[in-house]
C-alpha cells in the first residue's frame, strides 16, 4: 500500500495509489466499503483491519481514479507530533568525515513546520550563507510505541518515504549543534508518498541517490546504515513515546555537499535538488531565495 496526501482548490485529503501516476481518493474507498475512513491520516496508520479493507477495495475493479497530475502533493504526514532526525547513521558518510564511529544513536529534531512537499521549493533564508542536502530514508511510525525490544520494533512501523534534511551549515557549525540549523521552514522535503512495510520488504537493501542540477552527488544504499531500522524505533522509543505518523529520518550516506573537496559543492538559488529512492519513488525541489518582505 501506499498511501498520498494533496490538496485541490476546495481541500486537503489523502489516497490510495492505484498506480504510479493515479491514486483512489480516501472518499472513493468510503463509497465502497459503506462506512468512514478517518480523515487524520494519523489515525488510519494503526487499524490493521482497515487498512487490509482498503488495500483489497484499491486492488479491486471500478473504483475511480485520479491522476496525480490533477492535484497539488503534499507531505504525506502533513501534521506530525514529531520528526526525529539521525546523524552519522551511514559508515560511508562517517568515513567521509573523518570522524568516530558513534556506539549509539546521535539524534536531533526538525519542527513540523520544516515540512514541504515532494515538489515544493526550497527557501533559502537570506540569512543563510552554506545551504546543504541529505538525501534520507524516512521511517513512519504506525501505532504507539514504547520501550519496545528490537525483535518488536519493526511491527510499530507503518512504511518508508524519502526525505532531504535541508541543512544551513554556517549556523549548524557555528551553533556547535544541530537544531537551529535544520529547522527552518521547508527545510525537510518528503514524500511523494508513504510505502507500506509488507510493500517495502527488506529497508536495508535499497539503493539512495541524490542529485543537483542532474549530477549525482549522493550513491549509497540503505545496507549501510550502522543503525538499523529496529535498533532505531527500539532505540528512540526507550528515550521517548513513538506516535502514529511520527516521522525518523534514519541519516545520510557520502556526498553531502560541504564534504566535497577542494571545495564544498553548496546549494544556490535555482539549483534543483532530486532525492530518489529505490522503491519508494522520488522528491524534487527547487531552490528559491527567501522574499524580502
Amino acid at each position: 500500500m501506499r498511501i498520498v496526501s494533496y490538496s485541490v482548490d476546495d481541500g486537503e485529503d489523502y489516497g490510495f495509489m492505484a498506480s504510479n501516476n493515479e491514486f483512489v481518493p480516501r472518499y472513493f474507498v468510503e463509497e465502497v466499503l459503506g462506512h468512514g475512513i478517518p480523515k487524520d491520516v494519523k489515525e488510519l496508520l494503526p487499524d490493521r483491519e482497515l487498512l487490509e479493507l482498503i488495500e483489497a477495495a484499491v486492488n479491486g475493479v471500478g473504483l475511480e481514479k485520479v491522476s496525480l497530475d490533477s492535484v497539488h502533493l503534499r507531505p504525506p504526514i502533513p501534521d506530525p507530533r514529531k520528526i526525529i532526525c539521525l546523524g552519522l547513521n551511514y559508515m560511508d558518510h562517517v568515513e567521509e568525515l573523518g570522524a568516530e564511529t558513534p556506539d549509539d544513536l546521535v539524534i536531533f529534531l526538525k519542527p513540523p513546520t520544516a515540512l514541504t512537499g515532494p515538489f515544493d521549493p526550497i527557501v533559502k533564508p537570506r540569512m543563510v550563507e552554506q545551504l546543504d542536502y541529505e538525501g534520507e530514508m524516512a521511517i513512519v511510525i504506525a501505532d504507539r510505541c514504547k520501550d519496545a525490544e528490537p525483535s518488536e520494533a519493526i511491527y510499530h512501523v507503518f512504511g518508508y518515504m524519502v526525505f532531504n534534511d535541508v541543512s544551513a551549515r554556517d549556523i549548524q557549525f557555528k551553533d556547535g549543534q544541530w537544531t537551529r540549523g535544520k529547522s527552518f521552514d521547508t527545510f525537510a522535503p518528503t514524500g511523494p508518498w508513504i510505502t507500506s512495510r509488507e510493500e517495502v520488504g527488506d529497508p536495508h537493501s535499497l539503493r539512495i541517490i541524490t542529485r543537483v542540477n542532474r549530477e549525482i552527488r549522493q550513491n549509497s544504499n540503505t545496507g549501510r546504515m550502522i543503525f538499523k531500522v529496529s535498533s532505531i524505533v527500539s532505540g528512540l522509543s526507550q528515550v521517548m513515546t513513538l506516535e502514529p505518523g511520527d516521522i525518523i529520518a534514519t541519516g545520510t550516506p557520502s556526498g553531502v555537499g560541504y564534504s566535497w573537496r577542494p571545495e564544498p559543492r553548496l546549494l544556490k538559488p535555482g539549483d534543483v535538488v532530486e532525492v530518489w529512492i529505490e522503491g519508494l519513488g522520488a522528491i524534487r525541489n527547487q531552490v528559491v531565495e527567501e522574499p524580502r518582505p
